[in-house]
């Protein structure tokens, strides 16, 4: 270890992902140095190998864009998965953000000596070792680095095909098959459109009510925040929901009793955007089904209502959990037993002894942009007031 050379800079971020691509444009526009580490071979890689095919962002892009970038006029509302890639192939560009790919960080802990952050870090390529000393770290690998799958009894025994979201594309080799999709929410809602269209016999797990909307009623939703209070432009979508939609309950759909915008405020759920799920659900093509209790023998599947069903294949739309704690030796400072901030939002980005946290606060691309700006501005006061400091 001695005779590696030690790479010092400002500030290292963790992840390249929208939150640490984020916080190194807004580093580079006040021109502090950075170094985006990223263990991938590209930036988002989310995005890029682990999303199914009809991914978009899901609220309207001008709730989404990153900071001092605004998409593209000629981009639609609803921006899809390859324009988001372009879009952030085109901010790297724009800001000149330095990514180190391949990338692990094994860990990062407070030299004693220095007191500066000490990172130990794999080159995937060469697989030589390297050493990154900074002042500040940003934790920005995210709330979604690793698969998340819930344990269910008798898994082990499925005999059918298992995967989770991150691996699916489309429905094209599901034809004919029976698929359970366990998940409901916008992604959930989504694939299980998807391998109806694709002539799968779809079912799909609900086990907690969900607000269902159109595209259309989401982002007049999102405009009118602007002018009115959360309470009432729930009452207002609700109203709209039922209008369109009528009462679910009897398919398994039922509303919460809380507003959609109140609920995402307080834990990060997005209202789901209906694709065109919800149609199929009431005309029978998609099958509802409450939580699974525990797998049968081979390929039969026990629901908590005490139904059974044979499915060929599972897709998990579970969500991902952070890997934050697998490196950060000395994560006290800012996160908690889970690998998320113990400061709630809006002071969660920010941690003792220069640590930093970017992507963390469960509210998707505005959250990010609001994390980045407030971590890079924050930076620049602390090594500004210290040359004010000198100079006086």
């Amino acid at each position: 270890q001695s005779s590696m050379q030690i790479i010092e800079v400002h500030v290292v971020i963790v992840g390249a992902g929208p939150a640490g691509i984020a916080t190194a444009g807004c580093l580079n526009k006040l021109r502090i140095s950075n170094i985006v580490l990223e263990r991938d071979d590209c930036p988002v890689s989310l995005w890029r190998k682990r999303a199914y095919d009809r991914l978009k962002l899901h609220l309207g892009k001008d709730f989404c864009n990153l900071p001092h970038y605004p998409f593209p006029s000629y981009f639609p509302n609803f921006v899809p998965r390859v324009d988001f890639l372009h879009y952030i192939d085109s901010y790297i560009a724009h800001f000149g953000i330095d990514i180190n790919y391949n990338c692990s960080v094994d860990s990062a802990f407070i030299d004693q000596s220095s007191r500066k952050w000490r990172l130990l870090v794999t080159n995937n390529s060469s697989g030589a070792g390297e050493i990154y000393e900074a002042e500040f770290l940003v934790v920005a690998s995210g709330e979604n680095s690793e698969e998340y799958i819930p344990n269910i009894k008798g898994f082990e025994s499925y005999q059918g095909e298992s995967m989770h979201c991150s691996k699916y594309l489309n429905g094209r080799e599901m034809y004919k098959k029976n698929v359970l999709v366990v998940g409901c929410g916008n992604s959930g809602m989504k694939i299980a459109y998807d391998l109806s269209t694709w002539g799968a016999y779809t079912s799909i797990v609900i086990r907690s009510q969900v607000h269902y909307f159109t595209k259309k009623m989401v982002y007049v939703g999102m405009l009118m925040l602007k002018h009115f209070t959360v309470e009432k432009v729930d009452k207002i979508m609700i109203v709209m929901s039922k209008l369109k939609y009528g009462n679910m309950s009897k398919y398994g759909l039922t509303r919460p009793k809380e507003g959609p915008f109140a609920l995402k405020i307080k834990g990060g759920t997005t209202p789901t955007i209906d694709v065109g799920c919800v149609k199929r659900i009431k005309n029978g093509k998609i099958k509802v089904y409450p939580g699974i209790s525990s797998i049968k023998e081979n390929k039969v599947v026990k629901f908590v209502d005490g139904q059974h069903a044979h499915f060929d294949a599972i897709i998990f739309v579970t969500g991902y959990k952070t890997n934050v704690l697998k490196w950060l030796k000395d994560y006290k400072g800012l996160f908690n037993e889970n690998g998320m901030p113990k400061p709630s939002y809006p002071n969660h980005w920010k941690g003792k002894h220069g640590i930093y946290s970017a992507g963390f606060s469960k509210r998707g691309l505005e959250g990010i942009s609001f994390d980045a700006m407030k971590i890079a501005n924050d930076i620049n006061f602390t090594l500004t007031s210290r040359v004010n400091q000198i100079t006086s």
